[in-house]
């Protein structure tokens, strides 16, 4: 039994870890910590977790853990990741995995020198339908890659409370968002690309509502990846993916949470055909995986070196958008 331990009492946790850890067998949340006991308590009850700890340096310490979630903001993941590395866990790290690549190569170092597993959580990357997308592509279907296009683009209002607003934990549309694109072209193409051009819209919190980016391959394949978090977007999750080949395209609507509704199309020549792939949740994909893989029956999907390679493309995005010699300061309501 793979025992779990959260940190943080997330919103995401729930989906991500709580909903289908009761559907796994091996898996199960056995504590959760929180910012305060109160919180903690009054999350534990909600979801049926047996226990609770004081604070993130005792639930990390915990002998009913295993497993520690990493689920609190990008700023806190290297502190507790490594953390939790050191007292002899594993640890499954919420995305972006870092602040930045340094960060990221410290955390990964640290799972390297204590043997635990470590992995960055782009749960999208466990379902059937990204590894039908990578099958159609390796059969040539619509010939050799020769560009892509992918968006993450869903309205987050403003608030004081929303941490997406606030740079010093890590937030802004490139780092909770447009992490997901620039995995899915890196992924798909095999390498990291460069960055040719970037660009962004701040908020006057200090954070990118809006980045997009030209990225380039080695094989001369060109990527665009956008993201977007303004409040004035429709209300809707708005992901895509596109990919042009020699003699087709391909194109997957959701690829992110497929299991919400999604479309893989596929046009050549011959004609256009839509394919719906099933599966449960990504989250429970992503789960089993992990499960699996601490159980040695799968090796890992995704690695460290995975883990640093996004966020040095993500860093490459920041200084050419010129986002780094921008103040940094927290916006208020007006």
């Amino acid at each position: 039994m793979i025992r779990i331990g959260l940190l943080g009492a997330s919103r995401i946790a729930r989906e991500a870890v709580i909903a289908p850890a009761l559907e796994i067998a091996g898996a199960a949340v056995t504590r959760v910590a929180a910012r305060s006991m109160a919180r903690s308590r009054a999350y534990a009850d909600e979801y049926g977790i047996p226990g609770v700890e004081p604070d993130y340096a005792a639930l990390v310490a915990s002998d009913d853990v295993d497993l520690v979630y990493n689920g609190l903001p990008p700023s806190a993941h290297k502190e507790w990741t490594i953390a939790a590395l050191g007292a002899g866990k594993h640890v499954l790290c919420e995305k972006p995995f870092a602040m930045n690549a340094g960060e990221a190569r410290e955390m990964v170092d640290a799972s390297a020198a204590t043997g635990g597993f470590l992995m960055e959580a782009f749960h999208y990357r466990f379902h059937p339908l990204f590894a039908r997308v990578i099958e159609i592509l390796r059969t040539g279907e619509i010939g050799a890659i020769r560009n892509l296009r992918a968006h993450f683009r869903v309205p987050i209002a403003f608030d004081d409370e929303e941490l997406r607003y606030h740079p010093e934990l890590g937030g802004g549309a490139l780092m909770d968002l447009g992490c997901y694109p620039v995995h899915w072209v890196r992924t798909l193409i095999g390498e990291d690309p460069v960055v040719l051009s970037a660009e962004a819209e701040l908020h006057r919190s200090g954070v990118d509502i809006m980045a997009e980016a030209e990225l380039g391959f080695s094989s001369g394949v060109i990527a665009r990846v956008q993201c977007a978090m303004a409040g004035s977007l429709p209300d809707r999750l708005d992901a895509r993916l596109s990919v042009t080949g020699e003699t087709g395209r391909l194109i997957v609507d959701n690829p992110l949470a497929p299991h919400a509704g999604h479309a893989l199309v596929v046009e050549t020549a011959a004609g256009s055909r839509c394919e719906q792939v099933q599966g449960k949740s990504t989250y429970y994909h992503q789960l089993q995986h992990v499960v699996d893989a601490l159980g040695g029956r799968t090796g890992p999907l995704l690695d460290g070196a995975d883990a640093i390679g996004n966020m040095r493309v993500l860093d490459a995005i920041v200084e050419m958008a010129g986002l780094r010699s921008t103040p940094r300061k927290v916006g208020r309501k007006s």
